[in-house]
């Protein structure tokens, strides 16, 4: 029975829904858990441990290796040349030397990304909609993550900001405490609103920065719909459970006898605006219609 390695950070709750979309997608070319394939899991706390179960999974000779997020990507690709490899990340995997192209993979990885980063100017567009007054927004980003093209996002979004007229500021944080710290710092920039940078980190601190973004006041945008049903006040990215299906589809394609080599990386194709009116309405903002009518979900 052919076994998928599963190598991710974090821990397997919140991961749970996202991996009922990657077996529904396995599911799709015929491939049943349990049924014809099982999962070895690698949950991670510590990124530096990525390498040794990536080495643990190969040693292991799985047939296959899902990588969750760009580290463990590239922890995959190091620990084996030949072993299949499909990547779920935000960044770029040419430019982090993953694949060869988009188009072409090459060697032994294929996969999706979100480039998730690169939708941030769209993020600070969107808040300047919803907080026209804000004249200084702030970008938070984890300096830690070795694999996030931080530099390009800056820029990008530095531009963005210029093209809006308004003043930003780049906060980081690659913990709990030090994300306390830097929302303590945006009261005292007087910071009018605030981008979430695309990060794991982040994500599984979602409740933590929902409640620091209510208790300051400070009106935030994130990356996925989770934070937005914590609590939190808008999003705007790519349906996550879709590109998990997607990456499931591509898993049971290469246990059928497919190559990384000939399946293109696969990138979003729609992204998804939800809204928290109760949140807007704690915040003092009034959401226009025309954003009401264009989200694809709205939660009063």
């Amino acid at each position: 029975m052919p076994v998928i390695g599963f190598l991710s950070p974090g821990s397997p709750g919140p991961g749970e829904p996202l991996l009922a979309a990657f077996r529904q997608g396995l599911s799709e070319t015929g491939h049943i858990e349990g049924q014809n394939f099982t999962i070895e899991y690698r949950w991670v706390e510590e990124h530096d441990r990525l390498p040794a179960m990536a080495a643990d999974l190969v040693g292991r000779k799985v047939d296959l290796i899902l990588a969750i997020t760009d580290p463990a990507a590239r922890a995959a690709k190091n620990a084996s040349s030949t072993i299949p490899v499909v990547f779920f990340i935000g960044g770029d995997p040419v430019a982090d030397g993953l694949v060869a192209s988009l188009a072409r993979p090459g060697g032994n990885l294929t996969g999706v990304t979100l480039f998730g980063g690169e939708l941030n100017p769209k993020r600070l567009e969107l808040l300047t909609e919803l907080v026209p007054q804000a004249r200084v927004i702030a970008l938070l980003v984890n300096p830690n993550n070795p694999l996030n093209g931080a530099i390009s996002r800056i820029s990008n979004m530095q531009d963005a900001a210029r093209a809006k007229g308004v003043e930003l500021h780049i906060q980081k944080a690659g913990s709990e405490s030090e994300i306390e710290a830097a929302f303590a710092t945006l009261v005292d920039l007087h910071a009018g609103a605030l981008v979430i940078d695309t990060d794991l980190l982040f994500f599984g601190r979602r409740e933590q920065l929902v409640a620091l973004a209510a208790r300051h006041s400070v009106p935030a945008i994130y990356y996925r719909r989770e934070f937005v049903a914590a609590g939190g006040l808008v999003s705007y990215g790519p349906s996550f459970a879709t590109a998990y299906r997607q990456a499931g589809i591509y898993a049971g394609k290469i246990l059928k006898g497919a190559k990384p080599s000939d399946l293109p990386v696969m990138q979003p194709t729609k992204f998804e605006l939800v809204i928290n009116l109760k949140t807007a309405k704690a915040l003092g903002l009034t959401v226009p219609q025309t954003l009401q009518v264009s989200a694809d979900e709205v939660i009063e």
